[in-house]
């Protein structure tokens, strides 16, 4: 009688042979079994650097080395030694704050719950574009390494802003909602979705001059508009209760977010570079022009985002200095990919904000505690 464990295995796979031959007590014939044929195999050759290539590349993806692009593996290495978690993260005193009637004003409430409808949303489209969609058409496995680390952070992002609403005892359905009941939200995430859903598109490839070119534009939107222009906004709002010990925790893993998506920007801007470099013949004219209408765009809806969250001054800031902001960033990220400033002359009126990229894993910015991370070899495996 079968045992119950055995009668739940399926058979076990027969590779090509013939049935074994039941015992049935007397001497049996063992089955011939014809050779099969020789397999036909084609010349093996190793991979070498001048076949790589970031797209449309001919040389095996599976052989990370010899490194061709090696900016790409050492943002990697400090994307692995960034690693943080949310729960590392004390939420106690902003607990307390948001429970106590006067802790926060409601304009400063308003401001935490869009960022959090905003936030929680954005990074989930950030990781669908990335594993449904960019992995599949670079070619280069180096920067593949980067994307699956980056695809991590997206996750531990969303995680972190679940977190706080968790943490804060916020109406979850509201705040995951805000994509679609937010207009100033919901306008941002319209404007991205046309260039994910472009590379996650089943039938699309790469190899001709008009894919090869809205490839780089959905590059160029994620990296320069969405992580370096959308997100800046938000940032600036949360740290600057930071700064005024207001909702502490929040801001430390903002902090944390920040770091991360300058990295995201930066392995951005160097992927676009490092295209146009091995492609110049799609850095036409008129699709520079098409870029920075793109990126005008992203400055006016990062604007109205900044009018909503903040329709009176807060915290000392107000919408009309995010107008300067922003004009500011899309400068940098223009310059960054090689195209003159849309607004010569726009100044930064928050440069207290290049002091939080630079934040060291070992001391959290508010100076809270400590955090010990762990190599592979000092963990107990109990």
């Amino acid at each position: 009688m079968l045992q119950f464990e055995d009668a739940l295995m399926p058979p076990l796979p027969t590779l090509g042979l013939q049935p074994a031959v039941p015992n049935t007590g007397r001497a049996a014939q063992a089955p011939v079994v014809a050779p099969a044929p020789a397999a036909h195999v084609e010349p093996f050759s190793r991979v070498r650097v001048e076949d790589k290539r970031v797209i449309n590349g001919t040389a095996d993806v599976n052989q990370l080395v010899p490194f061709k692009y090696k900016w790409a593996w050492e943002k990697y290495l400090s994307g692995c030694a960034n690693h943080w978690m949310p729960q590392e993260v004390n939420m106690s005193r902003d607990i307390a704050t948001w429970k106590d009637p006067h802790g926060l004003t409601d304009d400063e409430r308003l401001l935490v719950k869009r960022n959090l409808g905003f936030f929680v949303t954005a990074d989930s489209l950030a990781a669908n574009n990335i594993v449904l969609g960019t992995y599949r058409h670079i070619t280069a496995p180096e920067c593949r390494q980067y994307l699956l680390r980056q695809a991590f952070e997206e996750a531990i992002h969303t995680h972190a802003y679940q977190y706080i609403v968790e943490s804060l005892g916020l109406d979850e359905g509201e705040i995951f909602n805000a994509y679609h009941e937010v207009a100033a939200i919901r306008d941002k995430d319209q404007f991205l979705i046309p260039f994910i859903e472009t590379l996650t598109d089943p039938e699309f490839e790469t190899g001709t001059p008009e894919n090869d070119r809205k490839l780089l534009k959905s590059l160029i939107v994620f990296s320069c508009i969405m992580e370096g222009l959308f997100f800046y906004v938000g940032f600036v709002q949360i740290l600057a209760l930071g700064r005024q010990n207001k909702m502490t925790g929040a801001a430390e893993q903002y902090q944390y977010i920040l770091r991360d998506e300058s990295m995201h920007c930066s392995f951005g801007v160097d992927l676009v570079n490092t295209i146009k470099l091995e492609n110049p013949h799609l850095w036409t004219p008129e699709f520079r022009e098409e870029i920075r209408a793109l990126m005008q765009t992203g400055v006016e809806l990062e604007y109205r985002y900044a009018e909503d969250t903040m329709p009176r001054g807060v915290l000392g800031l107000n919408a009309p200095m995010f107008k300067e902001y922003l004009r500011f960033v899309a400068n940098r990220r223009c310059q960054q990919i090689g195209l003159d400033p849309l607004f010569p002359g726009a100044s930064n009126p928050f440069p207290w904000m290049a002091e939080m990229i630079d934040l060291k894993k070992e001391k959290n910015f508010f100076e809270t505690r400590v955090i010990d991370y762990q190599t592979g070899g000092a963990l107990s495996w109990d």
